[in-house]
């Protein structure tokens, strides 16, 4: 069996998207004839945490750890909650504080590629002899953090081995990358780095065909699109709530603020009393202080129900029993090619989705393949409140439902057979 070694920052009980996909990877790999050995930091500084995770960790998986120095324990004594909120991505368009705005210049412009670089160095000392000592022919790395490719870079310079790169995310292309306040030169050294890693790496894999385009721009490297999926199974004794809930799951970032539809809801609730009795808007995970402002604006206070950060089990529960599946993305030309990866386990859920991101979005394409729900720009109106309103109108009758087609390419199990025979 062909033993590959998986280098991920990410794992459980680190909780968030990020942990999923090299685990679903690892749980299935071996039906495919190839051994994970797994490498991960000995004490990582994780924004969120799910234990829940774990019971997917394959029992006799060989996993590798070392330490890790994370410069966040140190800035979360000046404020945990703004340490906390960048270290996952979330930043804020408005009201900065002037602590914020320097943790932002900090990061952007001394910890490049990102703040886990201080990991590059001991763990290609390490791994130096555990390549030689589990007989590793070929090594993963996944970023973000993308410090992790660096790790790859050097490992195949001193070793014999295939070097493939896995970008759950584009690099200096994504969305949060020009609000990091960076100088010239951070900014011409994060591209260095990026043309790097992308021009030494054997393989390289994408999860959206519009970051597949974008890197073929900037290396002859093969690569191949395998998108995120899921692993979940719809219960036989789910019950729809009873109100006509719209969910969204995971964290809504503040330019992650779809107004338009916040104003589509608010007319439906003024001129539809049963609109408005029914109405809740649940949010379960992080949610930006300036879209609750915008609701809050548009007249919504009242059908809020703010759950927080849940376990993934509880997570999957909650998508499966809401009426409508709220999915939103930010609306810039750089998020086209963003395909959330709770898409997948909405699509999973077989409930609505109604989605909210930039013009010609890459998931406007999966959701009508799939026949699972509808997607507008921000500009969207009068389309998008009717096909809210017809729904309402479905789900008044008990016939709000979803008949979906070829959604089972994206099952985790299926991803990890396409993966197996890319390697």
């Amino acid at each position: 069996m062909k033993k590959v070694l998986v280098i991920t920052y990410y794992w459980p009980p680190a909780g968030g998207p990020g942990v999923q996909r090299w685990l679903k990877f690892v749980k299935y790999l071996r039906d495919f004839g190839i051994d994970p050995v797994v490498y991960i930091p000995e004490n990582p500084s994780y924004p969120l945490v799910d234990d829940s995770f774990e019971s997917d960790i394959p029992d006799d998986v060989t996993i590798y750890k070392h330490p890790i120095w994370e410069p966040y324990r140190f800035a979360s004594v000046l404020s945990s909650k703004k340490t906390k909120r960048i270290s996952s991505g979330i930043i804020q368009q408005k009201n900065q504080s002037v602590a914020e705005q320097f943790m932002l210049w900090v990061r952007g412009n001394f910890f490049i590629p990102d703040a886990r670089k201080y990991w590059v160095k001991p763990s290609i000392k390490f791994l130096y002899d555990v390549i030689d000592k589990e007989g590793i022919s070929s090594i993963i790395t996944t970023g973000p953090p993308h410090s992790v490719h660096l790790i790859g870079h050097y490992l195949k310079e001193f070793k014999n081995v295939t070097w493939l790169a896995d970008f759950r995310d584009p690099w200096t292309s994504i969305g949060y990358h020009k609000k990091l306040k960076l100088s010239r030169i951070a900014e011409n050294r994060h591209k260095e780095l990026e043309s790097l890693v992308l021009n030494n790496a054997d393989k390289i894999i994408v999860t959206s065909q519009t970051t597949k385009n974008e890197f073929q721009q900037l290396t002859r490297s093969p690569i191949h699109v395998i998108t995120n999926g899921y692993d979940s199974v719809i219960s036989e004794n789910v019950q729809l709530d009873k109100k006509f809930t719209i969910a969204h799951i995971g964290s809504m970032l503040s330019a992650r603020n779809p107004e338009n539809f916040w104003k589509v809801l608010s007319e439906l609730v003024k001129e539809y009393s049963a609109f408005k009795d029914a109405l809740e808007l649940r949010f379960i995970g992080v949610l930006s202080e300036d879209v609750l402002k915008s609701l809050k604006a548009y007249g919504l206070e009242n059908h809020l129900d703010i759950v927080g950060y849940v376990k993934h089990d509880e997570a999957i529960s909650y998508q499966q029993s809401a009426q409508v599946l709220l999915l939103a993305e930010i609306d810039a030309p750089e998020t086209i090619g963003i395909i959330p990866g709770k898409l997948f386990e909405y699509m999973a859920a077989k409930r609505p989705i109604l989605g909210v991101g930039p013009e010609h979005w890459e998931v406007s394409k999966l959701v009508a393949e799939t026949k699972t729900g509808a997607i507008f720009d921000y500009k969207a109106h009068f389309q998008l409140k009717n096909v809210l309103l017809n729904w309402f109108q479905q789900y008044q009758k008990q016939e709000l439902n979803v008949t979906s087609v070829n959604v089972a390419q994206y099952s985790r199990r299926e991803l990890t057979r396409k993966l197996a025979e890319y390697l």
